[in-house]
C-alpha cells in the first residue's frame, strides 16, 4: 500500500527576474496550493530559501537574460543578471522541480510544474 498524496505542502518558487514566478504562483494558488515566492535572487545568503521557507517542494524557474528582457524590461545589466544566477546556485542545485522557461508559454510552465507535482504526489 502506498502512502496517500501529501496535502498542505508548501511550494517554494525561486528563479531570476522575469522567469515567471509570479504567474506560476497565481496559477497554483488558484488550484489551492500554498506557494511562497522566495526572493533568493536578491540575497547573498546561499540557502535563504531553506532558512525562511523550508518548502516541501522547491521549484526553480530559469530564464536567460535575453528572454527576460523580452518578457519585461529590466533595469539590470547582463552582469547584474549573472550575479542573480550565482546567488540562486544553491537553490538550483537543490530544486525538486527545474523548468527552463525560455521556450515555454506560462500555460506550458504551469502544466509542466503541475505534472511534476503529481509525480511527486503533492496535492493542494
Amino acid at each position: 500500500m502506498s502512502d496517500p498524496p501529501r496535502k498542505d505542502s508548501v511550494l517554494g518558487i525561486v528563479g531570476p527576474c522575469s522567469a515567471g514566478k509570479s504567474t506560476l504562483i497565481g496559477y497554483l494558488h488558484d488550484l489551492g496550493y500554498i506557494c511562497r515566492h522566495i526572493a533568493q535572487e536578491h540575497s547573498y545568503v546561499p540557502d535563504m530559501w531553506l532558512r525562511i521557507v523550508n518548502p516541501t517542494v522547491l521549484i526553480y524557474l530559469d530564464v536567460t537574460y535575453p528572454i527576460s528582457l523580452q518578457r519585461r524590461p529590466l533595469n539590470l545589466s547582463a552582469q547584474e543578471f549573472e550575479e542573480q544566477t550565482k546567488r540562486l546556485a544553491h537553490a538550483r542545485q537543490n530544486a525538486d522541480v527545474y523548468v527552463n522557461t525560455d521556450p515555454l508559454t506560462p500555460d506550458q510552465v504551469f502544466q509542466f510544474v503541475l505534472n511534476s507535482l503529481q509525480d511527486l504526489e503533492i496535492q493542494p
